[in-house]
């Protein structure tokens, strides 16, 4: 190779080296993992379908009471006045959409449903996850025979369909209401966190950053309340979202087969499927219509921004 050939070769090195040099000088640091998740939700149009649908809900849920055009437990007398077991008032100026069998507005009753049906689901999700995770962390921190056994437990409680279990812990209170259905769907939903908190933890064990702190001597307590579990959580938060919509679609339909809250002046949007719309669907079907089509629209947002969130913090498609 002539000398004016390494020449030019040397060149292109050192022009290459200068190129990283200055690429290193302007780089602020790597994105974080959450800020790199966030940024692809924020390009998503499914995340941001998702996000619109559970703002929406929350926002109607929490305002309620200024939304609503009427009190949802009272009878008016226009609408009772032309109330039969035959017929219903149906839309109008003042009652947009027209009256319940009991001559309550039904419009104030569909957006006070929001709010118990964000209250069900955020309570079931929130005592699920909480139970999920203490069994997870304990499983996935400790392992051996304190692992088998309560994976075993959870593995039982898998083999059964969510909605059966739910329907078997509800029937066996001496009284059903609101909190039986609350704690049931809870249940349900606590083997589904352990086993997820309980596998990512057990990954832990196994990191670079887990093992350098053993060979320092940080005691294990410490190593998992501040290593191991925190790393963990982000998959379990994830998965709350999609189990918020389950527990939305559980609770509609343990108050759909009349297990739910008896109380007949709560707005539910399950309870208004099961009890009215099912009774009356011939005489006015829109009493079923209208709750099934809010239940299906929330569970859906739920999920899609759920579905889109795991796309975002799963590391095989980060850029």
């Amino acid at each position: 190779m002539s000398e004016r050939s390494i020449g030019v070769l040397g060149d292109r090195k050192k022009a290459r080296l200068d190129e990283l040099a200055r690429a290193s000088a302007s780089d602020r640091g790597g994105v974080s993992l959450v800020r790199d998740a966030a940024r692809r939700l924020r390009r998503n149009p499914v995340a941001i379908v998702g996000a619109s649908i559970v703002g929406l809900f929350v926002l109607v849920a929490i305002f309620a009471p200024l939304i609503a055009p009427h009190d949802p437990v009272q009878r008016f007398d226009e609408l009772t006045r032309n109330l039969t077991v035959d017929s219903i008032p149906g839309a109008s100026s003042d009652f947009p959409l027209g009256s319940d069998p009991l001559g309550r507005d039904f419009l104030s009753r569909m957006i006070y449903g929001a709010r118990q049906t964000l209250f069900v689901g955020v309570l079931a999700t929130l005592i699920g996850l909480v139970l999920g995770v203490l069994i997870g962390a304990i499983a996935g921190a400790f392992g051996g025979w304190i692992d088998v056994v309560l994976m075993r437990l959870t593995d039982v409680m898998l083999a059964l369909p969510s909605l059966l279990l739910a329907i078997t812990l509800v029937a066996m209170a001496s009284r059903s209401s609101q909190w039986t259905v609350i704690f049931a769907v809870a249940i349900v939903s606590v083997p589904i966190f352990a086993r997820l908190l309980r596998g990512s933890m057990l990954a832990q064990r196994e990191s670079d950053h887990v093992l350098a702190a053993r060979a320092l001597g940080v005691k294990e307590r410490n190593i998992v309340l501040r290593h191991m579990l925190p790393n963990s959580l982000t998959a379990v938060i994830v998965q709350a979202t999609l189990t918020f919509a389950v527990s939305i679609l559980d609770a509609a339909a343990l108050s759909f087969l009349g297990l739910g809250d008896p109380d007949i002046n709560r707005a539910e949007w399950g309870l208004m499927l099961g009890v009215d719309g099912q009774r009356y669907f011939e005489v006015r079907p829109e009493l079923a219509y209208y709750p099934a089509l809010a239940i299906i629209v929330v569970a859906l947002g739920f999920t899609l921004l759920g579905e889109a969130m795991r796309e975002a913090i799963d590391p095989k498609n980060r850029r």
